[in-house]
């Protein structure tokens, strides 16, 4: 085990880094976006698949041994006590990484890590738990803010153009996602920590922040869905929270978005039905906001499994045709593809255990087993809460036509409290009992696990990187960043990052230099060959 001490990574920084530093910054030609060039990751998944999969081959399976520290980068101590989490995706344009946590932006050289401007929103509250990254577009820094706005700053010195409301602070909306910009659109999603409120998506004028349009997870009275739920009471406060970026097919020019569960959570009573389109996957008109298909990966769900895991975009062949595919490794322990114009399902496998369903219906869709819904006596259920996979990106490599996902084996006791009619809250809690932790690949053709590698402790949330290097690169629970042969999962290089991966890698290339970069805990990690 490689241990980076403080006093190794400075002395490293300052002996590894290019000399050179180039003329950097500048704007995001909005071509970029369909089209990411090798020096840039521009965007939160990389590119508008949501792939999270790199064409960049210097660093591969022969030589990632010789990985080795280029510079790491400390987020600085701004005086008010609170400890900060990288629990963004990095975004890279013009040699320039932005970075954020909660109310701040940062821009720093991607060459040196040197800082080039900071950004601060004076926060009026909300829940401060992480921020996502940014999206940029032009000369603009598009974030959100924990206090509900959608702010744009300029790319070149981080000074603020205007700012946006996108959601009620007073009804304990929050805002964390890292905006997706789709043509004329910059797409936003909220955050409600399990609030009794409907989720929504936004789109807003890239130039002013006006509202274009808006859709509603939770339909109202009236409205296709609408029959999935017993009344407008319920639908009113059904939640179904859009916590995390979409994705985008420009020639289909939809947006696919995954949603969060209902509410109340593990206590259902006074929400029978399907509860549409709560924790479904949806695809969207990128220019309307109209709703093209749904899929629903957990109908009716009580065990708090949002299905808000990036849908990830892919062209492959099934049943010996080529189709335009989407997949999603969903928090209930089931893996989908499926027909990203139509929303027909191909796949629905399990990629963990599981106990709660009885099968799949007709549309693909797991059916809920009632004898596992949430009991006053308690009952044991696969996975727990926290899911087959939680919020952490996973990734597809169109080089092994594997999708891989840092998933977690576990079992739970799921209890009832409130079993009135309507009832509020949770009402009710899961205790859980066992988990495996393992780094699942799975063939996207049959939903089959082609290999499987555990970890050796359970927890941990790292997101995926692949390479056309034949490499996985992932974080595990004990603080390591690890690289793993793609076809196979043999580890083949790590290091200790001293704290947990708070998001997935990324990789770019600058002067020759193929970099890899992670962030954990508070430190930007930035590693070449050497």
């Amino acid at each position: 085990m490689k241990v980076l001490s403080a006093l190794f990574l400075a002395l490293f920084a300052l002996a590894t880094v290019p000399t050179a530093s180039p003329q950097i910054g500048g704007g995001l030609d909005p071509a970029a976006l369909v089209h990411p060039t090798s020096d840039s990751w521009p965007t939160y998944n990389g590119d508008y698949s949501g792939r999270r999969f790199s064409a960049l081959t210097q660093i591969n399976d022969k030589n990632v041994k010789s990985l080795s520290l280029a510079w790491l980068y400390q987020l600085p101590n701004l005086g008010d006590g609170l400890v900060r989490r990288l629990a963004g995706t990095p975004v890279v344009v013009n040699g320039v990484i932005y970075i954020t946590v909660p109310d701040h932006v940062w821009a720093i050289d991607a060459r040196t890590s040197k800082p080039l401007w900071h950004y601060a929103w004076t926060s009026k509250g909300g829940i401060h738990l992480g921020n996502r990254g940014v999206g940029i577009s032009g000369d603009s820094v598009y974030f959100e803010t924990p206090d509900c706005n959608l702010v744009a700053l300029n790319i070149a010195d981080g000074k603020k153009l205007w700012s946006q409301s996108i959601c009620d602070l007073d009804q304990m909306y929050y805002a964390s996602v890292a905006p997706l910009v789709v043509k004329d659109h910059v797409i936003t999603g909220v955050s409600g920590d399990d609030l009794d409120r409907p989720g929504y998506l936004e789109a807003h004028d890239p130039r002013t922040g006006a509202l274009q349009w808006r859709w509603s997870v939770v339909p109202k009275p009236g409205e296709p869905g609408s029959e999935t739920w017993p009344n407008a009471d319920a639908m009113a406060h059904g939640g179904g929270m859009t916590w995390i970026s979409p994705t985008y097919d420009p020639a289909l020019n939809l947006v696919y978005i995954g949603t969060g569960n209902p509410q109340p959570v593990i206590a259902a009573s006074g929400r029978n039905g399907a509860n549409l389109y709560t924790e479904s996957i949806v695809a969207l008109h990128a220019d309307t906001g109209k709703m093209a298909w749904y899929f629903q990966p957990s109908p009716h769900d009580t065990h708090d499994w949002d299905a808000v895991q990036t849908p990830i975009l892919f062209d492959g062949v099934i049943e010996g045709k080529p189709q335009k595919l989407l997949a999603q490794a969903s928090r209930n322990g089931w893996f989908f593809v499926l027909d990203r114009e139509t929303g027909k399902n191909y796949v629905s496998s399990e990629f963990v255990k599981t106990n709660w369903t009885r099968g799949i219906d007709a549309k693909g869709q797991p059916i809920a087993n009632p004898a596992k819904e949430p009991q006053i006596a308690g009952v044991l259920v696969a996975p727990d809460a926290s899911g087959g996979v939680n919020w952490a990106p996973s990734t597809f490599s169109p080089a092994t036509g594997l999708f891989y996902i840092n998933a977690t084996h576990s079992y739970s006791m799921f209890y009832i409290f409130d079993d009135s009619d309507k009832p509020e809250g949770w009402g009710g809690h899961e205790m859980g009992h066992y988990t495996q932790a393992m780094l699942q690949a799975v063939d996207y053709r049959t939903g089959k696990i082609a290999w499987s590698h555990k970890w050796e402790t359970p927890g941990g949330e790292s997101g995926l990187l692949s390479t056309a290097g034949n490499l996985v690169f992932a974080g595990d629970s004990n603080n390591n960043l690890i690289a793993l042969d793609a076809k196979n999962g043999t580890p083949l290089w790590h290091t200790n990052l001293s704290t947990g991966m708070s998001n997935g890698p990324i990789t770019y290339e600058l002067d020759g230099h193929q970099y890899l970069l992670v962030g954990a805990g508070d430190k930007l990690f930035a590693f070449i060959m050497n």
